[in-house]
């Protein structure tokens, strides 16, 4: 029997093409059909995650209780008999990972605005009496106004007794643990938490890891004693400040309490790091509810009452995306909504150009992926399982990447005012997701260009692999003899998301994209000449790839033929200024390792 489980999901979204993927979770960019807002869809299949399932319902129930202004949002939770779509907050700036490896490393300035925001989300998720216990740059994303949302909480902990409960779950990242956490030792999680937010800031600092090594047991060791090399563009107060929070003994580390107001922190700065939540949970408001009551034809009371159950479905979501749009200054109003059977969506080709058919969505890889990061991993050490003493959350009812430089924080913009230092966050108003009108069942169906409004940018798109496996489903489908014949049967296929537009890029050239910090530039002006260059250096790197147009898509196997890492490498071609540059994007693996591997790779091309 067919799937139908992604049925639910198109009641209230449109779903595009894959932003992230991870261990054991997809994310694809999606649209709220009654706000019109963007958002992300976290696709888990449950046979997939196994005995980790119980990970994912302590991420559920967790963000359910968190709504700061640093921390990812969660809007809607969808639970099918095979899958579990978390809808959360679209961060289109990608990971903070890929921003520091962009600029080598960042200033003390602009790593000051980042960590505040950093300590800011932190201190709230312990008042909330919650432990992350995985914080690094890879689970912290930037947002439209290049500020900081924290994500992933499956490794969280919240203990009976407060964080005064000592744990015993060694679980995490390795490079980011604290000695007392890999050496099995009962732990406090608020004072694990500061020693990986120390190995961040020094990531941030110095643009490497404090404490690395490829063999694990060697980097424990090097952990346990705590010994690390000090670049010398570090001032004395950012070693010191290192040398409080990367304690090896956790009863001399400093304590989040002490951040707030550390001389570091406060350099530049008037007051102390504000944690308290700007977006209290179960705010009602005004506005919000009246939109949402005119539109179900409801009174105000009942509407109020319906949005206070906070069920995380399709009402939770819809009042916190309005309330969204209020918070960046656009109109508070709700779109016409149009069932998903009455979407018309654009027409899809094969690479031979071939017409398949119009999808209504797809929950499976596509060849068009655009950019970004909401990773599904959730880390923990080889050979170390998880204990049972956490309980249950409660239930609430190198140089070669630093071409061009990034933007620098909206905290430190020369160009925008600031409303004081102690709130470098600032909503932007000019948000990339404008407002569309709602398409009528009898309009024309999008163009390619309204695709692209809705994915993370056009230039950061890329292909995936499976364009065989798509030309085997569009036989199948022009045998149906209907275009919208079978709904369900197309739900779980893989479909090559292909305008007419788009596959003549593919066929006659590499994409013109803006300048971003996720490109490295070249000095080279021949794209068919850097392509090769790549495909002629990668088997020396011992990595395995397939190439579909200009984009090749790589992977190292471990010596079992268990995929270790998997990135894409796409030659495009920039606006400004005209030359040739190479995207880069990690879609699995290590993220150090990527790094290393990748800057060898492109120091290997005569470029």
């Amino acid at each position: 029997m067919p799937s139908n489980d992604g049925a639910e999901l198109l009641k209230y979204y449109e779903v595009y093409d894959t932003i992230g993927t991870g261990g054991f979770a997809k994310v694809k960019l999606g649209r709220h059909l009654l706000t019109g807002e963007k958002v992300a869809i976290k696709i888990m299949d449950k046979k997939t995650l196994g005995g980790d399932l119980h990970r994912v319902k302590t991420e559920i129930e967790t963000m359910k209780n968190m709504s700061h202004q640093h921390v990812c949002r969660l809007y809607h939770v969808i639970e099918t008999h095979n899958r579990i779509y978390l809808v959360l907050e679209y961060c289109p700036g990608g990971e903070l990972f890929d921003y520091i490896i962009a600029k080598a490393h960042l200033s003390e300035e602009e790593t000051r605005v980042f960590f505040r925001q950093i300590i800011s989300a932190v201190a709230y998720v312990h008042n909330q009496g919650y432990a992350h216990r995985d914080l690094k740059p890879e689970n912290l994303l930037i947002d439209d106004d290049h500020n900081l949302k924290l994500i992933d909480f499956g490794l969280c902990a919240k203990p009976k007794g407060g964080l005064g409960d000592e744990l015993m779950t060694c679980c995490g990242s390795p490079a980011y643990a604290a000695p007392e956490l890999i050496q099995g030792k009962a732990y406090f999680g608020a004072e694990a938490d500061v020693w990986s937010m120390g190995v961040l800031l020094y990531t941030l600092l110095c643009g490497s890891l404090p404490f690395d090594d490829d063999n694990q047991m060697a980097l424990f060791r090097k952990i346990t004693h705590g010994k690390y090399w000090n670049p010398p563009w570090l001032s004395q107060d950012s070693i010191l400040l290192l040398k409080q929070m990367m304690q090896v003994d956790p009863k001399r580390r400093v304590t989040v309490q002490q951040l707030l107001d550390h001389p570091w922190m406060m350099k530049g700065y008037s007051s102390p790091v504000g944690w308290q939540t700007k977006r209290p949970l179960g705010h009602i408001d005004d506005d919000c509810i009246t939109e949402m009551a005119v539109h179900m034809k409801r009174s105000r009371q009942s509407t109020i009452q319906l949005v206070s159950e906070w069920k995380y479905d399709q009402t939770t979501a819809t009042y916190l995306l309005l309330l969204a749009k209020k918070q960046s200054g656009r109109p508070v109003r709700l779109l016409r909504h149009i069932p998903p059977q009455e979407i018309i969506f654009p027409p899809m080709y094969d690479s031979t150009g071939t017409f398949l058919h119009s999808p209504a969505m797809i929950l499976d890889d596509n060849v068009y992926s655009p950019r970004g990061a909401y990773p599904g991993k959730m880390d923990r050490f080889d050979g170390l399982e998880e204990s049972k003493e956490n309980v249950p959350v409660s239930n609430r009812s190198g140089d070669v990447f630093a071409l061009p430089p990034p933007r620098t924080p909206a905290g430190i913009k020369k160009n925008r005012p600031r409303k004081g230092p102690s709130t470098p966050n600032k909503t932007n108003t000019g948000s990339a997701c404008t407002e569309q009108p709602q398409r009528g069942v009898l309009d024309q169906s999008p163009h390619a260009a309204d695709l692209e409004a809705l994915t993370l940018s056009p230039e950061r798109r890329s292909r995936s692999l499976d364009a065989a496996g798509c030309q085997s489903d569009s036989a199948q489908k022009r045998k149906g003899g209907k275009v919208f014949g079978s709904l369900e049967r197309g739900l779980d296929k893989v479909i090559t998301m292909l305008t007419p537009s788009k596959k003549r890029t593919i066929r006659d050239g590499p994409r013109k994209i803006k300048a971003q910090y996720n490109v490295t530039l070249t000095s080279q002006t021949n794209a068919d000449q850097v392509l090769q260059q790549i495909l002629d250096v990668l088997p020396g790197k011992n990595v395995t790839f397939v190439q579909k147009g200009y984009t090749v898509t790589c992977k190292t196997l471990s010596d079992m033929g268990k995929t270790t890492l998997h990135f894409e490498l796409e030659v495009c071609l920039l606006q400004k200024p005209e030359v040739v540059g190479i995207l880069r994007q990690r879609l699995k693996g290590h993220s150090w390792v990527y790094k290393n591997l990748v800057e060898d790779i492109l120091l290997s091309l005569s470029i």
